[in-house]
Formats: C-alpha cells, sequence, structure tokens
C-alpha cells in the first residue's frame, strides 16, 4: 500500500511538524513512514530531528543545477525515513517547486505511508503542490473559530484538486470546553472525522528544544498518547505504488493559489 497525506494547518504555530512526526512514529509500528518537509519556504522539520546540519535535503532536489540522488536526502531516524528541508533563502528563490512531483514519486515507490509536512499559507506555487499531490489532507487546528476558518480554506483549495479530508486535529489545546464548541462545527464543515484532541503540552516545547521528535523525547506525556490514539482513529487507504506514482509524475501543476 501507499498514501500520500498532506499534513495541513492554515496558519502558523499550530505544532504542524510536531504533529506529522507524531503521526508518523506512531505508522511506522506498522508501516513503511517516510515524512517530507514539504514546507520550502520556512522549514522546521530539520530543527526537530537533529539534521539541521544534514548534508542534502529537499532544496538540493528542487534545484536544477544540483545533481543529488533523491536517497541521498532521505535519513532513518526513530524509526522514520525522513526527507528534511534545507533553510537557504536564496535556494528556496532558485528551487523548481515543481520538481517535488519526481522526488514525491521516486519515495512512493518504497514506502507505506508519505506524510508531507505542509505549508501553513496559500501564498505560492510550492505552498499549494503538497496538497495538490497529496491524496488527503489531514488537518491541524487549534479549537477557535480563526483557526477553524484558515483551515477550511485549505480544506475548500485541496477539494478543487480532488483532494479530500482524512481528519481533523485538534492541537495545543487548553480548554477543553472550547473543543466542544468548535469540534461540533468542525465535523459538519470538514470531510474527515475528528481524530483527537492534543492538550497543551510543555514537554512538545522541550522536545523542540531538544531537536527529537515528542514521541522520542517524552513518550509517556499526555500529549504523547493523544497522538498516538489520534493515529489509530486514521484510516489508511490501499493503493498501487506504481499507479500513485505515475499520478505524481502527472499531477496537475497550480500556476497559482
Amino acid at each position: 500500500m501507499v498514501e500520500a497525506l498532506a499534513v495541513a494547518s492554515g496558519k502558523g504555530g499550530v505544532g504542524k511538524t510536531t504533529s506529522t512526526l507524531a503521526l508518523g512514529m506512531t505508522l511506522a509500528a506498522d508501516h513503511d513512514v517516510t515524512v517530507i518537509d514539504a514546507d520550502t519556504g520556512m522549514a522546521n522539520l530539520c530543527f526537530h530531528t537533529g539534521l539541521a546540519d544534514a548534508d542534502a535535503t529537499l532544496q538540493d532536489l528542487l534545484l536544477a543545477d544540483r545533481e543529488v540522488a533523491v536517497e541521498d536526502a532521505v535519513y532513518d531516524r526513530f524509526g522514520l525515513s525522513l526527507v528534511p528541508c534545507g533553510t537557504s533563502l536564496s535556494a528556496f528563490r532558485e528551487a523548481d517547486a515543481t520538481r517535488l512531483r519526481e522526488v514525491v514519486a521516486t519515495l512512493a515507490a518504497d514506502t507505506d505511508v508519505l506524510l508531507l509536512d505542509s505549508p501553513a499559507a496559500l501564498g505560492s506555487q510550492s505552498a499549494v503542490l503538497p496538497l495538490v499531490l497529496a491524496d488527503r489532507t489531514v488537518v491541524v487546528l487549534q479549537p477557535t473559530i480563526p483557526s477553524l476558518s484558515d483551515a477550511l480554506k485549505v480544506q475548500e483549495y485541496a477539494r478543487s484538486y480532488g483532494t479530500e479530508t482524512a481528519g481533523v486535529l485538534f492541537n495545543r489545546v487548553r480548554d477543553d470546553e472550547a473543543v466542544d464548541r468548535v469540534a461540533e462545527q468542525a465535523e459538519r464543515y470538514f470531510g474527515g472525522p475528528t481524530l483527537g484532541t492534543v492538550p497543551e503540552s510543555d514537554a512538545a516545547r522541550a522536545a523542540r528544544r531538544a531537536g527529537e521528535p515528542l514521541l522520542a523525547h517524552a513518550p509517556d506525556s499526555d500529549a504523547a498518547a493523544a497522538y498516538r490514539r489520534a493515529a489509530a482513529t486514521l484510516d489508511l487507504q490501499d493503493a498501487d505504488g506504481g499507479a500513485v506514482a505515475d499520478r505524481f509524475r502527472s499531477a496537475v501543476i497550480p500556476d497559482s493559489p
């Protein structure tokens, strides 16, 4: 099987990268999981995984003048295959976002689950392409109306390219009552189920400072347990790897969001 899931939010600061890694590490107990930092403008995964000094990254794969093989940018850490993205501003400007199609197609041939840590905003071609390439989207949001509104914009755009919603994950929750107030609206407007709620956690911030995913740094924390429950709720879909790779290579490239 192989399924590509874009983990998206609509705004920054909701813990999207923490969520991507936590879901990935949980799913990796039963599947081969590859996580790609597709947020080429605000790359963050490298700081969560101790790969800030990685020799080759997704940025290199998106530059026409770099002769780097896809496998050179893949790192085995924490039970995952990780593809970090560099943070060079000049490389970001020169990168060809459309090359992401071939990168994802190549990785799809040798994994069960692809998680695309997607940009928070829809302001450029590179920001929306992960939503176009993915089979479905996991939407991460906080239990507030503004966060819900931003996430709905992401879902609307993704659906316009045939990418449905796999589920909604409430993160950094301080007030359970707030979730109850917003969850009913979320389930009415989003196509997928509510996967779970993850509490605000000092452990998540400590994990980031340590350069480790939350489930590696604090596996017994309440937040880690909530992520494991959310991943168990996620209903993965089967697909033929070769067919998926072909679809990635022929994916429509949006001119602008």
